[in-house]
């Protein structure tokens, strides 16, 4: 008898932990996030986001996004704000998660580089102009995000001299992400641009994105291209580009 009723709790159990892993959370709106259990980049926009505005909400960083994505997935958190579209990228590529249709919390990326760095700096912005001046900053976006989906990764652009380190977190698509063992996006492509007009060859270092500012702090590496917004408390640590594109933070729930 010890046995079966051992068996009939050890059962009911389970079944206690499946259906917990299946109770569907209602989210709609950013209010609805109270008090839930919410996944973000770490050391990104979002984070902060949901530190300074979300009520009762507990927070889980992540080193990318689709980390975070699979704990959704699996029921061990409730929803996850990013950036649009790295977040539009996880969700082509599960097809049992949603984006919210509402956005808030624009914000716009900026290059960063170390604190009173005035030359480069001008030079980043000029590159930055003239893209904008003379359409390749069009083709770049229509390149890395286009309305059919279908992108096309332009020719590497070459550069010469000694080497410029550009610092990035590799897992941010279309701005920067893995195509087997070579690092592309908009940020990568537009880096290229950045080392060929200061007269460098470039070099890429790929981290995680909260030990970036440190790395630029320390120069281990010379800019930072990473779909990074510029705060005024990033502001503080370093100097940014003009912007070269905004965003909104999303919601990505379970549908």
């Amino acid at each position: 008898m010890k046995k079966i009723v051992f068996g009939i709790v050890i059962a009911v159990a389970l079944f206690s932990v499946s259906c917990a892993k299946n109770v569907q959370v209602s989210i709609t709106s950013v209010e609805d996030l109270d008090g839930k259990r919410i996944g973000c980049q770490a050391g990104t926009t979002g984070e902060l986001y949901v530190e300074e505005n979300i009520a009762n909400a507990t927070l889980k960083s992540f080193k990318t996004g689709m980390d975070a994505a699979l704990d959704l997935k699996n029921g061990a958190i409730d929803a996850i704000i990013l950036d649009e579209l790295p977040a539009k990228e996880i969700v082509k590529r599960n097809a049992d998660l949603a984006i919210l249709d509402i956005q808030f919390a624009t914000e716009e990326y900026a290059i960063a580089v170390k604190k009173g760095n005035a030359a480069l700096l001008d030079s980043i912005n000029k590159t930055i102009s003239a893209m904008k001046a003379d359409g390749t900053y069009e083709q770049l976006v229509n390149a890395f995000m286009p309305v059919d989906g279908n992108i096309i990764v332009p020719d590497e652009i070459e550069t010469n001299g000694d080497i410029i380190k550009m610092g990035t977190n590799a897992a941010f698509p279309p701005f920067e992400y893995m195509e087997g063992a070579t690092p592309i996006g908009f940020d990568v492509t537009m880096s290229q641009m950045i080392a060929r007009d200061y007269g460098k060859k470039l070099q890429i270092v790929d981290m995680a994105f909260d030990g970036l500012i440190a790395a630029l702090q320390s120069n281990a590496i010379d800019f930072i291209a990473a779909g990074m917004t510029a705060t005024d408390e990033r502001r503080k640590n370093v100097d940014f580009s003009e912007p070269y594109y905004s965003s909104n933070q999303v919601i990505i729930v379970r549908k």
